[in-house]
This record gives C-alpha cells, structure tokens and sequence, in this order.
C-alpha cells in the first residue's frame, strides 16, 4: 500500500520521502511531500481471518513558496480520492524545522481487502 501512496505522489513532480529520514545535516528541497504510516488496523475478519485492512496515512507538502502550500495539497487530495485513498477532511497547517518552510498535512484512509 505504501508504494501504491508513494506512486501517486511522485506524479506530482516533487522529491516523496518518509516523514523524518532525511539526514538532519542535508539541505531541504524547495518542495517536498513526506508521509508516514500511521497505523494498519485490522478492519474485517471473516472465519477467524483478517480479510482487510484499514491504513492510515499521514501526507505533508513542504515548501519555500506560500501558493504552492495552499494549492498543491488540494490537488494532492483530489489524486488520492481518485485512487481510492480516504481524505480525513482537508488538513491542518504544520510547523516545520525550517523556519523557510511552510507545511500541510493531511490524513487518509485506505481499505486493502486481502484476496482468497
């Protein structure tokens, strides 16, 4: 589930990097998305199976440029519906270490039901 995220994401032209990797001595992109599992619940179970699972997901836009922090995670959002992602409302403003940088974050869903 986390390449089929990460796949999206890539589309949108920018470096995608988990949520806290990046070496903390390397210079920031301009623009960046990160994300972070937040959690895989089971969701379903079917005769003592888990028959699908519920990912939670956290996705974060960084950038130097204001417009894009207040653009680009709207069309972010509208990709991940598309695919079947869960938007849990549409984000919140989040501080970032990099007093050039502004960030969004939003939180979604996705419901990976396992095959027989």
């Amino acid at each position: 589930m986390k390449q089929k995220l990460i796949s999206i994401l890539e589309l949108f032209g920018f470096p995608v990097l988990l949520q806290g990797s990046m070496n903390e001595d390397a210079e920031y992109p301009e623009t960046f998305i990160t994300f972070w599992t937040d959690d895989v619940l089971d969701e379903s179970h079917y005769d003592d199976d888990t028959t699908s699972f519920a990912w939670d997901f956290s996705v974060i836009f960084y950038s130097t440029d204001p417009v894009l922090v207040n653009t680009k995670p709207e069309e972010i959002r509208v990709a991940l519906k598309n695919a079947g992602f869960i938007p849990q409302g549409k984000g919140q403003d989040v501080p970032s270490d990099e007093p050039t940088h502004t960030g969004w974050a939003q939180n979604y869903y996705y419901l990976e039901y396992q095959e027989d």
